[in-house]
Formats: C-alpha cells, structure tokens, sequence
C-alpha cells in the first residue's frame, strides 16, 4: 500500500489529535515541560506508531521490533503519548509527568516501556541510533532504527560525525527524521545558528535526503516507505513543521519551547483549539 486510505487517515488524524491534547494537558498539570516541540512532531509520531513500525506493545522488547530514538529528548510529552496510546502503558500514568513518583521523566527515560534510550543531552540520541542500525547490520536483523531530531539540536557536531558514520557504514535499516520547525530554545534557528539548504548539505554526505510537509499524512508516510525501499543508503526525512501546530498563540512562537501555557484561561483556549 503506497497511499493512506480514508480510514487510515482518519486513524491518524485522530491519533495525533490525541497526542496533542495529551501534551498540553501533562505539561499545563506539571506547570513544566516543552510543548511547542511535542506539537510539531505530533503527525510524524502518529504516522510511525499507527501505521509504520513493526512493534507490539504485550511484548515491548521482541528482539526484531523496530526502534525508535527521540534525540530531541524534551519533546517527552509527544513521545509519551503515542506510547501510551498504543498500549506500552495506560494513559491514566501521564498525569504523573514530571511528578517525583513517575517515571514520566521531563526528558525522555529508558525506563518507560517502548522507549529505547535516555535523550535530552542534545546531539547524542542519533549517535546511539546510529549504533542501534550497525549492530543490527553486524546481526543480519531484520529491525529498522528511527532517530527523530531537532534542528536547533542539528547545531550540535555530534550530529554531523553521526551522519559522516551513517554514510560510511551504510546504514540502510537508519531513518533519522529532522523536525524542521525553525525554532530552539532561544529563539529563531536561522538568527542563532543558520542551516541553509540543510537537505543538500545531508545530500552531499552521501544520504538518500527526502523532504516533505511533516504534517501532511500521505506525505509522511510515502517518506518512510521511500526510506524502507532504499537498501544502500540511510535516509534522512528533512520534515518542515509548525512549531507548537494546532495552538494558535504557541505556533512560531519561540516562547512556548518550554513553557506551558500561563493561565487557566490560555490552557483552555489550546485545548478548546485541539479538540
């Protein structure tokens, strides 16, 4: 199947829609966290649980289950979310995001049943992702490895080493998904730190580079199926996104990185737009 159908579409739509709201409310409840960046990778992380990774929330370590890495370990919230969602726990657990007795930690905790790896040490999570894909090339595996990153995270020389291995290891069962959303901690990517033509610099170390609308569904679905069909080279999925999508007041808006909304009166407004 090279295109979704209604249904399937639906799925998502409703997938990420409940991720969304899922995000907002753990970080409106902690009156901590990182929304902009859990919203703009919602779509992504629907079309990957819902309709694209090989895993089984009853069994969440099968040696052949695909991986997935959230380098951009502050986007918790999004990530927790789909993984309760799709069952590796009950969705009754993220009220204890960021709360002393969970272990719903504020940057993503290997301790969460489906999460791979500890990230928030930003530049390190495509590193062990690209670990991830050599060993399962030294095994003859037959499990793919996601890494989902950021692009302020991209200013980070771990990153570029990682994608120099990427290439020389010829990592195809590797897909490193970059959330362009344009927007960091401190403000604009391009004023801090400038990445242009980001994609044609991936492209020019030797990756198989698509570039898609990271909230059209067909658009990144057909993405990683390119991804799967290509056997010599990893792929990178250069994804433009909305920072804080679906929130009006949070979208572009370098504010809402990480800060939840400041009101009772704003946190419903972005629940109220979300619903």
């Amino acid at each position: 199947m090279n295109k979704l159908g209604s249904e399937d579409l639906a799925e998502i739509a409703d997938f990420a829609r409940k991720i969304r709201l899922n995000s907002v409310r753990m970080v409106w409840q902690a009156k901590s966290g990182h929304p902009g960046g859990s919203l703009s990778i919602a779509d992504i992380l629907a079309v990957l649980y819902s309709k694209v990774m090989n895993i089984d929330p009853s069994s969440p370590t099968m040696p052949d289950r695909d991986r997935l890495v959230m380098s951009k370990g502050h986007a918790s919230p999004a990530m927790y979310s789909a993984l309760a969602l799709r069952g590796f726990f009950p969705v009754s657990l993220l009220a204890g995001f960021r709360k002393l007795s969970s272990k719903l930690e504020g940057h993503v905790h290997y301790g969460v049943p489906g999460v791979e790896a500890s990230t928030g040490s930003l530049g390190q999570g495509i590193g062990i992702a690209v670990g991830m894909a050599m060993a399962g090339k030294l095994d003859n595996a037959q499990y793919r490895v996601y890494a989902i990153i950021g692009d302020g995270e991209s200013e980070e020389g771990s990153v570029w080493e990682s994608l120099m291995a990427g290439y020389k290891y010829r990592l195809s069962n590797l897909t490193v998904i970059l959330d362009r959303n344009m927007v960091q901690l401190d403000g604009f990517t391009e004023d801090i730190m400038p990445t242009p033509d980001i994609a044609q610099k991936v492209r020019s170390f030797g990756w198989n580079v698509i570039e898609i609308d990271g909230h059209n569904y067909q658009e990144i679905y057909a993405a990683l199926l390119n991804a799967k069909e290509c056997t010599d080279l990893p792929t990178l999925i250069v994804a433009h996104t909305v920072k804080g999508k679906g929130v009006s007041y949070m979208e572009n808006n370098p504010k809402y990185h990480g800060q939840p909304p400041e009101s009772e009166d704003l946190f419903n407004k972005a629940m109220e737009e979300l619903a």
